[in-house]
């Protein structure tokens, strides 16, 4: 992991020479002779981190030492920006003392900082030197390299081809679907593809159906090659000669291994033109791979199929030119994953089960495997030599360590971090930073997307927002199966697999990018720059020696009070990340407004009840987090903070929305994109006027009244992607018809209050993935105007009708997220077939008059998850044994039982 550490501070150094700080004579010029010599050094670490060689004792050192220097450049520029801001923060007087009296010190500091910047110069020239002298002994030394690491694993993805039966579970069902799109009545050609995280079973599985008898039986010849990272077209070519010819017991072609490309495509093309064959891609990692090979696969409508697997969706669902499938590899159910546990595990035991005594920490490593086969089989195998319940404790408490170290867990580990080590660098560093979070968190996007951008992980990309860059970042990960998607209510999330994350953690530890620590613990100096507190105590316990600290996040797991020291643990010079979500504090710790380069402010759901004037010192103060407190009014001074990009305020506290009210000089924050629950009073919505640029727009305490101006406020909002509006009475209507064209981009769209009519403009928002309606309590039929919207992938309606029948008849192609919430006349929904093809999660809850189970949900061939929440004695007793529904509700469990370790919270 050369490059995440180090060029996290190369990327933001060009930033930095552009400061002020870089301008003051005496600094400048040791300020660009670093930059140079990084330059060369960012250059290296990203062809060391690339290239076909695992790095050297020797060549890690480097890199450490690298990090190590990055990180004291940064800190003393940083030092010296703040000494600058307090010398500049004062009033003229206080710059006039400052000058007469001080000034003989600011010499001295400015001195101090230059011969630092001297020393760190001299240090970077030192580490090649040095790594030149020793390179040349320790490439003696015998060390495995990423090639062996790729060799083996490809070695032990094709012995899955001879893979016993008995020691496969739960792929019977997939086995048949893919033997189904293999052999249908389709003479065209088809591509099938099987996409998954590594270790997932997608070899396993692939194997399985090609070995089978009826497939060699179906196809005239058959081959099989693994492709992985690192291939060249020519060789793949020559591997799919020998396995055809190889399969018919033919004879290879004379001198196949100097042929050109050309010449291999034609023995290739000339071979299979007039057979149905069956090539199988295995372990696919370029998306491009298909446009170098398909020249090699003639399509003579005989019926022919290419099967790949991959890690990649991105690769899985491509555009392939012909007809195509795809299937996602869904973990396992508990019950085969503890099968698949037990097979290895307790093999030797007696009746090869498992004793009661072990059995709750057996369940529990299974759990941890979430599914996933390899790591299932992995720990099966470490556990099988344990056999007392002290050796099982030890290797469950210390199960962080044996990924790192056992060598019975290296194949796993290798397997899991093919995919970390194909991630470009910066990429890199977005997936460590995710270790950050709790086990089995479920991770809010844009939360970590703006964490990301404080941190200075996001490339700035002209014509492009910081934002949409670093979701393309989640989106690649969430691809590559790196990250898992989620959905928390109405926000798109994400989670890591839970041991993915433990080795990310051993990984961002060893290289210092951040750190994990239990409340209860003594925190000491470790060299990380970042930490995250977790604690179920509500308490932090002491913390020694960590004044270097950049971000420091807190979760506090189930706790209602929280004891939190009003001194920050660390240098209030560096800070750049407080993360203090949901933890139950009632005041700001002291200081906190001293954090001159604190980027990113997080307090959602704390008790704390206002905002210091002095707020406005936070001058780089990027995002400000004070959704679902107990804050009604920010200070004047929150209009100094001409680098905030989102202001989040208000919410929902005790089931209520609550607006914020704001100061007029808001207007100035030209910088500002998010501004939202903020309360209509006044003029405000006049004065937000020339904002703009804002994509994000919440707004409390709408009046009828204020139609025309919040029209002609949301018509000139251009890149406008996300609309909050709350009516100011239950018993008022939310008017937003005079609204003539919505804007161009809006994604998410929340109207709670009521309405007469479903706005006219709703229809052509081609954009909308999220809609919300809530209190609306519409008589007319709201689905013939958002039927046809071609991206809306969820739907909540809260008493948003007061209709008794809801029909789906049409539309709704890429809707995966349904909620029916106190629609309180409803007694009917109908389904009509191929409608909503798509949908995932369906929720039914408060709906009192629905007494049956929706009509045609058993269409919903892609349902993973549902939720009945509060509903009728009548619709309870449709669904049980015995009632009418009982039928549909078997084969909607049994559907949804594939997808057992989705969630949606």
């Amino acid at each position: 992991m050369a490059s995440a550490a180090t060029d996290l501070f190369l990327g933001k150094f060009v930033a930095i020479l552009e400061s002020e700080a870089a301008s003051i004579a005496g600094v400048r010029d040791q300020v660009d002779e670093i930059k140079q010599e990084l330059v060369f050094m960012k250059s290296f670490v990203e062809d060391a981190d690339g290239g076909e060689q695992a790095h050297t004792q020797v060549e890690k050192a480097w890199v450490a030492s690298v990090r190590d220097l990055a990180n004291d450049a940064e800190n003393t520029i940083d030092e010296f920006m703040y000494r600058v801001y307090e010398q500049r923060n004062g009033g003229r007087f206080s710059r006039w003392i400052h000058k007469t009296i001080h000034f003989p010190k600011h010499l001295w500091y400015k001195r101090r900082i230059a011969n630092k910047l001297q020393k760190i110069t001299m240090a970077i020239r030192a580490i090649p030197e040095r790594n030149q002298r020793y390179r040349g002994a320790a490439a003696v030394e015998g060390k495995s390299t990423s090639e062996d690491i790729r060799r083996w694993v490809q070695n032990h993805a094709e012995s899955s081809l001879y893979q016993k039966e008995n020691e496969l579970v739960g792929i019977e069902g997939d086995k048949n679907m893919l033997l189904g799109w293999l052999m249908d009545e389709a003479k065209h050609q088809t591509v099938v593809s099987v996409v998954g995280m590594g270790g997932s079973g997608k070899t396993t599985l692939v194997a399985r159906t090609f070995k089978d008898d009826i497939v060699k039986r179906h196809f005239e010849c058959y081959a099989w090659i693994t492709v992985s990272q690192s291939y060249v077209i020519e060789d793949l070519l020559r591997r799919l000669i020998k396995e055809f010819h190889k399969g018919k017991t033919e004879e290879v072609p004379a001198n196949i291994n100097a042929m050109s490309y050309n010449e291999l495509l034609e023995i290739l093309v000339n071979y299979l033109e007039t057979k149905r064959y069956l090539v199988v891609l295995d372990d696919v990692w370029d998306v491009h791979l298909w446009d170098k090979i398909r020249f090699s696969f003639p399509d003579k409508q005989l019926g022919s199929r290419v099967m790949l697997t991959t890690r990649r969706e991105d690769i899985a669902s491509s555009s392939f030119g012909v007809e195509s499938h795809v299937h996602k590899i869904q973990p396992l159910e508990m019950g085969d994953a503890w099968e698949l546990f037990s097979m290895k595990a307790f093999s030797s035991y007696q009746n090869k089960s498992c004793s009661p005594e072990l059995l709750p920490l057996a369940r529990e490593l299974v759990e941890k495997c979430e599914g996933l086969p390899l790591a299932i089989v992995a720990l099966s195998g470490l556990m099988s030599s344990k056999k007392s319940l002290n050796d099982w404790s030890k290797v469950y408490n210390s199960l962080n360590w044996h990924l790192t170290n056992n060598s019975l867990l290296e194949p796993m580990k290798s397997i899991l971090l093919l995919s970390f080590n194909d991630l470009p660098y910066r990429l890199k560093q977005c997936f460590l930073y995710c270790s950050l979070f709790p086990e089995d968190h479920v991770i809010i996007n844009i939360r970590l997307i703006r964490l990301w951008i404080a941190e200075g992980f996001v490339e700035h990309v002209e014509g492009v927002t910081l934002e949409e860059v670093a979701k393309g970042y989640l989106m690649e990960l969430i691809f590559r199966n790196m990250l898992q998607e989620r959905f928390a209510t109405s926000h798109p999330a994400c989670k890591m697999h839970d041991l993915l994350r433990d080795i990310a953690l051993a990984i961002a530890k060893k290289e210092k990018l951040c750190d994990v620590h239990d409340g209860s613990e003594r925190v000491e100096e470790t060299g990380a720059l970042r930490l995250s507190i977790q604690t179920t105590s509500g308490e932090i316990g002491s913390c020694t020696g960590i004044s270097r600290l950049r971000s420091f996040l807190v979760f506090g797991t189930g706790v209602s009070s929280f004891s939190f020291s009003n001194k920050l643990p660390f240098d209030h010079k560096l800070l750049k990340i407080l993360d203090l979500q949901e933890i139950p504090i009632d005041n700001l710790p002291d200081r906190v407004t001293c954090l001159f380069n604190l980027k990113y402010l997080n307090l959602n759901g704390t008790l704390i009840k206002e905002l210091p004037e002095s707020i406005g010192q936070l001058r780089n103060l990027q995002t400000l987090n004070i959704m679902g407190t107990e804050i009604e009014v920010l200070p004047r001074g929150i209009s100094k903070l001409l680098n905030l990009r989102h202001l989040l305020v208000g919410g929902f506290i005790s089931e209520k929305t609550i607006g914020v009210r704001i100061p007029s000089s808001i207007r100035k924050m030209k910088k500002l994109q998010s501004l939202a629950y903020i309360e209509s009073e006044g003029n405000i919505i006049r004065l937000i006027g020339s904002m703009t640029q804002l994509t994000y727009l919440g707004i409390t305490n709408v009046k009828q009244r204020d139609e025309e101006d919040l029209c002609a406020l949301i018509q000139e909002m251009k890149v406008l992607s996300r609309l909050f509006l709350f009516v100011a009475d239950g018993e008022e209507f939310l008017r937003v018809d005079a609204l003539s064209s919505p804007p161009p981009y809006l994604d998410r769209l929340e109207l709670v209050g009521k309405l007469e009519k479903v706005p006219h403009w709703v229809c052509s928002l081609h954009s909308l993935t999220y809609m919300s309606l809530e209190e609306s309590r519409l008589e007319e039929d709201i689905l013939p105007h958002i039927e046809a919207l071609p991206s809306l992938r969820s739907l909540w309606l809260d008493n948003a009708s007061v209709r008794k029948e809801l029909c789906f008849n049409r539309g709704f192609v890429k809707l995966r997220h349904l909620w029916f919430i106190d629609l309180a006349l409803l007694n009917k929904i109908t389904i009509e077939k191929g409608v909503m093809p798509n949908l995932e999660f369906l929720s039914i809850e408060d709906c009192l008059t629905l007494e049956t189970l929706p009509q045609g949900i058993e269409h919903l061939t892609k349902l993973q998850q549902y939720r009945f929440e509060n509903v009728s004695e009548q619709f309870m007793e449709s669904i049980e044994e015995g009632g009418v529904d009982h039928p549909r509700m078997l084969l909607v469990e049994e559907r949804c039982k594939k997808y057992i370790n989705k969630s949606w919270d």
